[in-house]
């Protein structure tokens, strides 16, 4: 007797298709930003750095604008403005000054003295400080003689420096040297004397040495004040470099301007002072940017 059929419902015997939603449409590929929105994003992003820029470009403009005025109608207020070169001027002397190979040298030897000064005192500066400030009799036996020397004027070293030293070159980087040292030795004693000391024993307890704890806790923490002493020096050695070229020097942009001075040449006395101001600016700049590269953290603040 044949097995009894089995009854299945037609739906039944087909083949199961699963439930789907709507199939999703495909998404178009996304449109790259037009070029307007590029620039808006990079001025929202640099809006506080081009707004100073632009009150720099006017204050300049309007200091410019003030002196013109001030000269050409010979002023006379408390100080005399009769004699002071208009800039017109001294845009003149400007214009021949940069086609003498002259001026162009003694450029040149201001900012190598500058360079050799300067990269001496921090040589030096810096490792001292950083002593100073970590080893108790180190500070009590060397600070002394720093306060008691630090007050000196460049001008009052000039004569020490032409008998210690046996030429001008020698005697005028000496004493550009010492302009910056201080700035730099002191402000490297401040930043080590800020360091949290619970940074540093918590590198002892995770059992770290001595040359550690300078690298990774002192130094680091440190930074910020030496590069405000480096900034500071740089100012102080073209000070000093100034000076010692007026009064001891043969070439150099300081001798460049006390000879424009002996000889009565008004425009180009401004001329020197001009480029004294632009050397000096653009020395502080280049400390800044490297401070900038060194410690990239304080960059986004």
């Amino acid at each position: 007797m044949s097995s009894p059929a089995i009854l299945r419902h037609p739906e039944d015997s087909m083949p199961a298709v699963a439930e789907a939603g709507p199939v999703p449409a495909a998404t178009p590929p996304a449109t790259p930003p037009s070029f307007g929105t590029l620039a808006l994003r990079w001025y929202r992003l640099n809006q506080g750095r081009l707004r100073a820029t632009a009150m720099g470009i006017i204050s300049l403009l309007a200091f410019l604008l003030v002196w013109h005025l001030l000269t050409s109608y010979r002023v006379v207020f408390f100080v005399r403005f009769t004699n002071v070169p208009s800039p017109l001027a001294v845009y003149a002397s400007f214009t021949k000054a940069i086609h003498d190979p002259k001026f162009l040298m003694h450029i040149v030897l201001s900012c190598r003295r500058i360079f050799i000064g300067f990269s001496l005192a921090a040589i030096v500066g810096v490792p001292l400080g950083l002593i100073m400030g970590r080893f108790k009799l180190v500070h009590e036996i060397i600070f002394p003689v720093a306060e008691v020397l630090r007050p000196i004027p460049a001008i009052a070293w000039v004569p020490m420096a032409i008998m210690l030293w046996p030429t001008n070159e020698q005697s005028i980087v000496f004493i550009t040297f010492l302009g910056s040292f201080f700035p730099i030795l002191v402000n490297t004693l401040h930043g080590m004397s800020l360091v949290d000391p619970v940074l540093v024993r918590a590198a002892q307890c995770l059992g770290a040495r001595e040359r550690s704890i300078f690298r990774e806790v002192y130094f680091p923490a440190s930074l910020p004040h030496i590069f405000t002493g480096l900034t500071i020096g740089m100012g102080v050695a073209w000070v000093s470099l100034i000076a010692a070229e007026m009064i001891s020097g043969q070439y150099g942009i300081g001798y460049f301007t006390w000879e424009a001075y002996s000889l009565v040449q008004y425009a180009d006395i401004a001329l020197g002072m001009i480029a004294i101001g632009v050397l000096g600016l653009g020395s502080s700049l280049l400390v800044r940017g490297a401070g900038h590269l060194v410690m990239p953290w304080r960059s986004t603040r």
